[in-house]
């Protein structure tokens, strides 16, 4: 009698990406010395909607924080979403005063943009831990409260602290020195756009975190420069 050849061992999950988070941006080359000055007025509209849509994020978050508790998966229009958000809010960073590396005016949209000087990219996780959902978000995520809180000044720091609007602290230091130079010279002195650079990085990597974007916990690491450093 014939036997049916035995079935393979299931494939073990994929494991997640070392890097799920790509944050890159390329400065313009002549950026205007006074353009700036009005960038705040510019942007309301991005403030008004990207308001909204971080309210929206909220209940995101918890429905998300369910599903992956009880099934270990972000649903994949939930996570879209709030990629979308965290994209958007990048651009807008991007543009006004977390970096003032472009004066391209940042599009509307929740999806990618490849041609806008400011790109953001997550992996979607095909799996995501049921434990640490219990709490990466606050717990685990503390050491990087802190830091980052020195980064901005500010006493808390929130996924969306890097929206535009900044404490004093170091990157409000780092911009204004910008806004100086740019002012007098016309340039944007590189060294302070890889330091803003890789500060931004650090905040966004910690946002996709503690969002539950992803259970690859933030580095301690500060990976200045326009592109993602290699591994």
């Amino acid at each position: 009698m014939n036997f049916p050849p035995p079935m393979p061992p299931p494939a073990p999950p994929a494991a997640p990406p070392a890097r799920p988070l790509l944050v890159e941006g390329t400065p313009d080359p002549t950026p205007s010395r006074a353009l700036w000055i009005v960038k705040w007025l510019l942007l309301i509209p991005h403030y008004i909607v990207l308001f909204v849509l971080w309210v929206a994020v909220v209940p995101v978050s918890v429905i998300a924080f369910f599903a992956i508790l009880v099934n270990g998966r972000y649903p994949r229009g939930l996570f879209d979403f709030t990629v979308g958000v965290l994209r958007w809010n990048w651009r807008v960073t991007y543009y006004g005063y977390g970096v003032l590396a472009t004066d391209r005016y940042p599009p509307f949209t929740l999806g990618e943009a490849p041609d806008y000087p400011a790109r953001l990219r997550v992996a979607y996780p095909e799996h995501l831990s049921r434990g640490l959902v219990l709490v990466k978000w606050w717990l685990l995520a503390i050491p990087h409260y802190l830091v980052l809180a020195a980064f901005s000044g500010a006493g808390v720091y929130s996924a969306h602290a890097s929206s535009g609007w900044r404490s004093p602290g170091l990157m409000g230091a780092v911009v204004l020195i910008v806004v100086f130079a740019l002012l007098f010279t016309g340039r944007y002195p590189r060294g302070l756009f890889h330091l803003l650079m890789g500060l931004n990085r650090w905040s966004l990597r910690v946002s996709a975190y503690v969002l539950l974007l992803t259970d690859v916990y933030p580095p301690f690491r500060l990976d200045q420069g326009p592109m993602e450093p290699e591994l």
